[in-house]
């Protein structure tokens, strides 16, 4: 399957027609893909930053060329081109949006912003997507501190601002979207369901994963409260997994620091239930990878795990005040478990890299033969004047 040729495409068709993801019409080539992320897995546990790299990774995987910009340093073992953008000084997050602007992108296809693209607008730029992965505001409603809550309803502005720029604007969920009603198009985060499967071969005794961080909006101190005040009566020889690095040492917590990809599937896989009792996600990919291992999954109902998890038809959503009784349900009840397990497992499927990435070449495609349309109507309408 090969991708189109922009400049020469050999299939013209109406910009209004419909593209079907994976629609790839014979005898075009692969695209050459400008990636931008402030965040990498090389230097950041943040989310965004896991997704872009594995976007960057599964497109490589197709055929693309793929060249990621970022003030990260390059992933260890990543098949994509990496160009480092040297970032130094206060007010990063903000004067990377300068540094995305001044990028000479003439010799790329598709530009694939993963945020702070607001301020290429006007710049000679080839087709530019961006995804939304949250929203600032939505976050600035759950974060703690005056100077951080500012700084969130700052970047809101901004992601206002994105579309302005972009030929097409993506957002993660619908959780996300609904703080952009302008925008009409979705497409979910994926998880590597290779790596990312169920195992039979549990803990012998009650384990409960975490994976975020002990303060802020993920909430792992509420978690360790609800374990230490509730689990562990029932269970006093359960283990509470939390992979994070900012956790104190507490009865029968396990403070895991940071885990490889492969350290952390296998700890989805051998955990009895997962809990991530954050108070926001704009999508929650913690969920779906551990309903991609078979492991049943508790969380908070913020607005990305509700979504994910289908208003609770594939995960228990519980209540601050009811947390400790939905764990001890999923852990004292296998039936309960196993069915949670199993509708987990085939929800996960939706989420896969694959599909993701099914969507998205889609789009390119779809945004290339629109201008490419657009491009010869302006030829047209140029040649007639000179006539």
């Amino acid at each position: 399957m090969t991708p189109a040729d922009p400049a020469d495409p050999a299939d013209p068709v109406d910009p209004a027609d419909p593209v079907e993801p994976g629609d790839r019409p014979a005898g075009w080539r692969p695209l050459r893909i400008a990636m931008t992320s402030y965040y990498l897995p090389s230097d950041s546990k943040i989310g965004v930053g896991h997704q872009a790299h594995a976007m960057a990774e599964a497109l490589t995987a197709r055929g693309h060329h793929v060249t990621m910009f970022s003030p990260c340093p390059p992933v260890a073992g990543a098949r994509y081109e990496h160009r480092t953008v040297p970032m130094h000084g206060a007010l990063r997050t903000f004067r990377w949006a300068a540094r995305i602007r001044a990028l000479d992108l003439s010799s790329f296809d598709v530009l694939h912003c993963h945020g702070d693209d607001h301020l290429r607008l006007g710049r000679p730029t080839p087709v530019h997507v961006r995804t939304m992965h949250g929203s600032c505001f939505d976050e600035a409603l759950h974060i703690t501190g005056a100077k951080e809550r500012a700084r969130m309803v700052a970047l809101g502005v901004t992601e206002v601002l994105a579309p302005l720029s972009a030929d097409a604007t993506v957002c993660v969920s619908e959780a996300t979207r609904r703080w952009y009603p302008w925008l009409h198009r979705v497409i979910p985060n994926g998880v590597d369901l290779d790596r990312l499967r169920p195992d039979v071969a549990r803990e012998a005794t009650p384990t409960v994963l975490f994976v975020g961080t002990y303060e802020q909006r993920k909430r792992g101190r509420l978690l360790a409260d609800v374990f230490e005040r509730s689990i562990l009566p029932r269970h006093p020889d359960a283990r509470l997994w939390m992979v994070c690095t900012d956790a104190p040492d507490r009865p029968g917590v396990d403070v895991l620091g940071r885990l490889s990809d492969d350290e952390l599937a296998d700890r989805y896989r051998r955990a009895w239930v997962f809990c991530l009792p954050s108070s926001y996600e704009g999508f929650g990919v913690p969920y779906i990878e551990a309903m991609a291992s078979g492991t049943p999954v508790v969380a908070s109902p913020n607005p990305g795990a509700r979504e994910v998890l289908g208003e609770g038809r594939y995960g228990v959503l519980a209540d601050d005040d009811d947390l400790g009784d939905a764990l001890l349900r999923v852990l004292d009840d296998p039936a309960l478990a196993a069915d949670l397990s199993e509708r987990g497992l085939a929800r996960a499927t939706a989420y896969s890299w694959p599909s993701v990435i099914d969507r998205y070449e889609g789009l390119y495609v779809e945004l290339l033969r629109a201008r490419a349309a657009r491009d010869r109507r302006r030829a047209a309408r140029s040649s007639s004047t000179r006539s």
